[in-house]
C-alpha cells in the first residue's frame, strides 16, 4: 500500500498516523487471547526477539449535555472500565469544576468503548427522558452492538441496557450519534458492516469499498425502534458521524464517505422520515488514501445551513497538505466554496463546533506529541471572521475537545488522565 507524499508541519506522526489505522483498532479494548495449556511447553523468546508491548491508551472519551435544568452532565468510563454519571453547575469562566461524586451505571457487564471517535453519548429528550448510548465490544476484533440505557425519570433510574439496532450480527454496528428531531423522533445513526460481509471477496480481501451508514428512529423516546435503514454504502470504517437540526427542524448527517474509487472526503444526506435521501459530496479534498483516517467531522446549524469542520489531505502548491477545515454548508448539503478556510494551526486536530445566531465556535486540539494545547476560533459574524484563543494545556494522554451548548452558552469539556476540565467560551 503507498500513500501520498504528505507536508507533515511537525505533525506527521498525527497525520499519517492515524490514516493508518484502517484496522479501525486504536485504543479499544479487544479480548485477550487465551495462554497456552500447561502440557504445552516452548522455550520463551530472547529478549531481544520480543516485540515491545505498549500499555493500552486509557478510555478517556467522555459524553457531556446540558440537563433541562441547566446542569452539565457527563458520562464516562472509570479506570476499571465501568461506566459512571457526574453533574456540575455550569461553569463561569475556566479552571476545575466541581463535579459531583461519580454514579456507577449498570450496564450489565457491558466491555464499553470510550476512545476518542467512539465515545459514549447523553442525550436529553423529552418529557423526562435521558438517554445514555455507547457501543459495547464484541467478542471478535473491531465488532460491536449499538446500545443504550434509558431514563424516563430525568435520570434517577435507568432501565437495563438494551440494543438499538435488529441486526445481531457479530460485525461493525459502530461509532453511534443520537439525536432528537423538533417533532421528538429519536434518530440513531451508526457505522455497519453487514454489506461488506455478504460482498464477494479476492484472496481476504472484500470488494466492497469501506463500510455503510445505517440509522433507525424512534418515535416514542426509545422504547421501541423501527426497522434497520441503509442510508449509505461505502463510509469510511470508523470516523465518528456528525448530526444536525436543520432550519426546518429536520435531521442532518455527516459522515466521511469513500468516494470511487478511494477518495476519503465526506457526505452529507438529510435523514427525513424512513426513507433514504440521496447523499450529497459535502467536501472536495481528493484525500485519496486505502486506510481510514479515524478522525470524522463536526456539524452545527446555521440561520441557513451549516458550519463544519473536518480534517483532510488536500494537494496545494505541489504539496499534499494536512489541515483541519471549516465551511458553511447549504441545507443540503452542498458546499459553499467561497467560505472554505483552513484553520491556522498546523498541529490542529478533532476539531467541533457550535454556533447560536452569528456566534460560531470552533475548537480543536493541538499536540506536538507530548503538550497538548486547547484552541478555539471565534466569530461573531456567522463565520465570515474568526479571532483565535488559547483555552489551555495539559500533558499526557488527554481526550479530544468537545462542544457543549445551552442556548447562547458554549463551554468545552476536556479529559485528561487526572481530571475533566470545563472552559466557558467568551465571545
Amino acid at each position: 500500500m503507498s500513500f501520498p507524499s504528505i507536508n507533515f508541519r511537525a505533525r506527521s506522526v498525527l497525520a499519517l498516523g492515524a490514516a493508518l489505522l484502517v484496522w479501525c483498532g486504536a485504543g479499544v479494548a479487544q479480548p485477550v487471547p487465551a495462554a497456552p495449556p500447561a502440557t504445552m511447553s516452548a522455550a520463551p523468546a530472547p529478549a531481544a526477539a520480543r516485540p515491545a508491548v505498549r500499555a493500552p491508551r486509557p478510555q478517556l472519551g467522555v459524553g457531556a449535555a446540558v440537563a433541562p435544568d441547566g446542569t452539565l452532565w457527563l458520562v464516562a468510563l472509570n479506570a476499571q472500565g465501568r461506566l459512571y454519571l457526574q453533574t456540575a453547575p455550569m461553569p463561569a469562566g475556566k479552571g476545575t469544576t466541581p463535579w459531583s461524586a461519580p454514579r456507577l451505571l449498570d450496564t450489565a457487564d457491558d466491555v464499553i468503548s470510550a476512545d476518542g471517535e467512539n465515545r459514549p453519548k447523553l442525550l436529553f429528550g423529552p418529557r423526562g427522558t435521558v438517554l445514555i448510548a455507547y457501543t459495547q465490544v464484541l467478542s471478535k476484533p473491531f465488532t460491536g452492538h449499538v446500545r443504550m440505557l434509558r431514563s424516563v425519570d430525568a435520570g434517577k433510574t435507568f432501565a437495563p441496557p438494551f440494543t438499538v439496532h435488529a441486526d445481531r450480527q457479530v460485525i461493525t454496528h459502530r461509532f453511534e450519534s443520537v439525536a432528537f428531531d423538533r417533532q421528538g423522533v429519536l434518530h440513531t445513526v451508526w457505522i455497519d458492516k453487514r454489506d461488506q460481509e455478504l460482498a464477494p471477496r479476492v484472496g481476504q480481501k472484500s470488494t466492497y469499498r469501506g463500510a455503510a451508514i445505517y440509522r433507525n428512529t424512534s418515535t416514542d423516546g426509545g422504547a421501541t425502534f423501527g426497522p434497520d435503514i441503509k442510508v449509505a454504502d461505502h463510509s469510511c470504517e470508523c470516523c465518528r458521524i456528525a448530526l444536525g437540526l436543520g432550519a426546518d427542524g429536520v435531521m442532518r448527517a455527516m459522515w466521511r464517505h469513500v468516494f470511487a474509487p478511494n477518495v476519503r472526503d465526506h457526505a452529507f444526506a438529510v435523514l427525513r422520515g424512513d426513507t433514504t435521501a440521496p447523499i450529497v459530496r459535502a467536501t472536495y479534498d481528493e484525500w485519496r488514501v486505502d486506510a481510514c483516517p479515524h478522525h470524522g467531522p463536526g456539524l452545527a446549524a446555521a440561520q441557513e445551513g451549516f458550519h463544519a469542520v473536518w480534517f483532510g489531505i488536500r494537494p496545494q502548491g505541489g504539496e499534499n497538505v494536512a489541515a483541519v477545515r471549516y465551511a458553511r454548508l447549504e441545507p443540503d448539503g452542498t458546499p459553499r466554496a467561497d467560505t472554505v478556510r483552513q484553520i491556522p494551526d498546523e498541529r490542529a486536530e478533532h476539531a467541533d463546533v457550535a454556533a447560536h445566531g452569528q456566534r460560531v465556535a470552533v475548537v480543536w486540539r493541538s499536540t506536538d506529541g507530548k503538550l497538548s494545547t486547547l484552541k478555539a476560533w471565534l466569530s461573531e459574524d456567522g463565520g465570515q471572521t474568526f479571532r483565535e484563543q488559547v483555552l489551555g494545556q495539559t500533558e499526557g494522554h488527554n481526550d479530544f475537545p468537545r462542544l457543549v451548548q445551552n442556548g447562547l452558552r458554549m463551554v468545552v469539556v476536556w479529559r485528561n488522565a487526572v481530571e475533566v476540565k470545563v472552559y466557558e467560551i467568551t465571545f
